[in-house]
């Protein structure tokens, strides 16, 4: 019989984090919104502070290169600072910045893009695009809201979790929120705390279209025949449309079998095209900038009729609809999405907007494969939209193709300085131009565009 042995490794001990509060200046903002201040020499990343400021502040996490903690005073304000526009602003995680000008929290994106692209893609702009701005409030019209029972106050809480917690915010109301859903949180925890299921519901996600809102409700029992009818009332009542989660995500389906006009759809009026979306898709987030971003990636790559244009990362067709028009009858558009679900509906709408010059290919473009037929092609344009992790294996495949002009769309500014750094420097390709939309006010995230042509 083996014989059990002990490791000598002495399990680590987590060392206590400091008491008390501390004096910091902070000298300027990470990409998440934070202070940074340097304490001691180490660097420490303070959350709700701005640069120029001398705050107090706890610490939350030490870490070997950086420490993180939270501003509990400020002693010396910057000129920048604002009342928040949100009662909760201190206890919700969903927003980073309102403590911030909103003409200042422009400025700190922009800079952040252009810092990233001189530091990461070692690249400028030949142009910087005026940022494109919107409402400030009210504008979020997708998210995910977490939902708990919890016993000690008596009720059910739905929001977003609290700043660097697992725990969901107590909120009772949401300004950034599409008002339809923000100021209905206490309707929602009420309805969630009358069904059999409460304690089995963690999540809601939110998916707002122009004529109404969906709400599809995460659950992990079965609802009974009580729970349903409780529901149905519910969306009478209110407005919204009701989407039931058993599963995973291919499980959504609506409350009510077979509907199909509880879907919602948003239009954009400049292209007469309208998409239908479910609570789960991804669609952009905030509809008046999303229109902006949509006419001006369209204009910056100067599609002709005629032109055979590649949409990359295509979702829904948010971009390939659009495209589709401005390319008209002899040109075409080659839609290209790893996810097979959103490429079939993607289809579908194209049909149900009477538009038939766009293929809808399934592809996943982090790995992308040569069997392809239209990775072999040639385009005059190529517009793409992709995720955090960016574009990168795809960016020699767009440089063989050899299009007359790129036109980037990113949501994670150092993703883009690296394809963007490549395309020039590997490729000889130029910068034409690049900047901010704010798609998320109130919050770090960071939307861009980059315009790019071959340097002949």
């Amino acid at each position: 019989m083996a014989r059990k042995t002990h490791s000598n490794k002495r399990i680590k001990k987590k060392k206590a984090l400091p008491r008390g509060e501390f004096p910091a200046h902070v000298e300027s903002l990470t990409l998440e919104g934070r202070g940074v201040a340097h304490v001691d020499g180490k660097a420490t990343f303070i959350g709700r502070a701005l640069p120029g400021e001398e705050v107090r502040f706890v610490y939350r996490d030490q870490r070997r290169h950086f420490d993180l903690g939270d501003a509990v005073a400020v002693e010396q304000a910057s000129p920048e600072r604002v009342e928040p526009g949100c009662p909760h602003f201190h206890l919700c995680g969903g927003c980073a910045m309102q403590h911030l000008d909103p003409d200042a929290q422009v400025d700190h994106k922009q800079q952040a893009l252009l810092d990233q692209l001189s530091r990461i893609g070692r690249v400028a702009p030949d142009q910087r695009l005026e940022p494109l701005t919107g409402p400030i409030w009210g504008y979020r019209r997708m998210a995910r809201l977490g939902v708990r029972w919890v016993r000690k106050k008596g009720r059910v809480l739905v929001g977003f979790r609290e700043p660097g917690s697992p725990m969901i915010a107590d909120i009772d109301t949401c300004p950034v929120l599409d008002p339809r859903v923000g100021e209905k949180l206490p309707v929602i925890s009420e309805l969630i705390a009358g069904l059999k299921a409460y304690r089995d519901i963690p999540q809601i996600e939110i998916g707002c279209g122009d004529d109404h809102c969906a709400l599809a409700f995460r659950h992990m029992v079965p609802l009974d025949e009580n729970d349903r009818a409780r529901l149905d009332a519910f969306a009478d009542e209110h407005g919204f449309a009701i989407f039931l989660q058993p599963g995973g995500p291919d499980t959504l389906a609506p409350l009510v079998a077979g509907e199909r006009d509880v879907y919602p759809s948003y239009r954009l009026e400049d292209f007469d095209v309208e998409i239908r979306f479910s609570p789960l898709d991804f669609a952009q987030v905030n509809a008046e900038i999303n229109r902006r971003m949509v006419r001006q990636a369209l204009d910056w790559l100067a599609v002709e009729p005629g032109d055979r244009v590649l949409d990359l990362f295509a979702g829904l067709g948010n971009f390939s609809l659009p495209l589709a028009r401005r390319a008209g009858a002899t040109g075409s558009v080659t839609a290209v999405e790893a996810d097979e679900a959103m490429v079939a509906r993607g289809a579908e709408s194209a049909a149900a907007n009477g538009i038939d010059n766009t293929r809808h290919v399934v592809g996943n473009l982090f790995e992308p494969d040569a069997a392809h037929g239209w990775m072999r092609e040639s385009f005059d344009r190529v517009l793409l939209d992709p995720p955090r992790a960016g574009a990168e294996a795809m960016i020699p495949v767009i440089a063989r193709m050899k299009p007359r002009r790129v036109v980037y769309v990113s949501c994670h500014p150092g993703s883009l300085a690296r394809d963007v750094g490549r395309l020039v420097h590997e490729h000889g390709w130029r910068l034409v131009a690049a900047g901010v939309m704010d798609m998320f006010p109130h919050t770090a995230h960071v939307e861009s565009m980059a315009v790019l042509e071959p340097d002949r």
